[in-house]
């Protein structure tokens, strides 16, 4: 299978910034798809600005259970389904997300990695997991976009899993995601070098 724009995009090595590359899985499904080069520079900033936050999160909480690769295949794949709804590369619109589960479960993803094309941006809805959570949170985080409500999911769910006070784990997710921020200016920078 010969190596297209988005394959390299998605895995070649990048100095500014130096943003991690996608799970070969994920590459190699965004190569068949043929996906806009600047979706996938979209989707290399957010994962890699979730790899960043599972390091975090298993750092500070070491007994804490969750499914650290679902996470990252998450992030790398959330918005594939604006492959199928190129409009809303760079405009307003909800049709990519059930567009984006449908079109990974086509592809042999399984339900359990699919959900997250589905539910980046329904991260308020009873039952999401922390998974779900993290995956939402690196969307918005990695152009320094701050959202309370998600923040205080993320918080509640640390706090009690590790047995410390809220206010303890918000002080520490606070700053962890303000040093986040302060690199959005290159990612942002990184994901308008490439065309649409």
């Amino acid at each position: 299978m010969p190596l297209t724009n988005a394959f390299s995009i998605a895995v070649d090595e990048i100095e500014d910034p130096p943003l991690r590359p996608l799970p070969r899985r994920a590459a190699e499904l965004l190569q068949r798809l043929d996906a806009p080069p600047r979706l996938v520079a979209h989707l290399r900033a957010v994962h890699d600005v979730a790899a960043r936050l599972v390091d975090w999160v298993e750092e500070r909480c070491p007994a804490l259970d969750f499914d650290r690769e679902a996470v990252l295949f998450g992030a790398a794949t959330h918005d594939v389904g604006k492959t199928l709804h190129p409009d809303e590369l760079s405009g307003p619109g909800s049709r990519h997300e059930e567009a984006g589960r449908e079109l990974l479960l086509a592809h042999g993803v399984e339900a359990r990695l699919a959900r997250f094309a589905g539910t980046h941006a329904s991260w308020g809805t009873p039952g999401a997991g922390l998974e779900d959570l993290l995956v939402s949170l690196a969307d918005k985080v990695w152009k320094n976009k701050r959202v309370p409500d998600l923040e205080d999911l993320v918080v509640n769910r640390l706090a009690r899993a590790e047995g410390r006070p809220v206010w303890e784990e918000f002080m520490l997710l606070d700053e962890y995601l303000t040093g986040i921020g302060e690199g959005a200016d290159r990612r942002l920078a990184y994901q308008m070098s490439h065309r649409s």
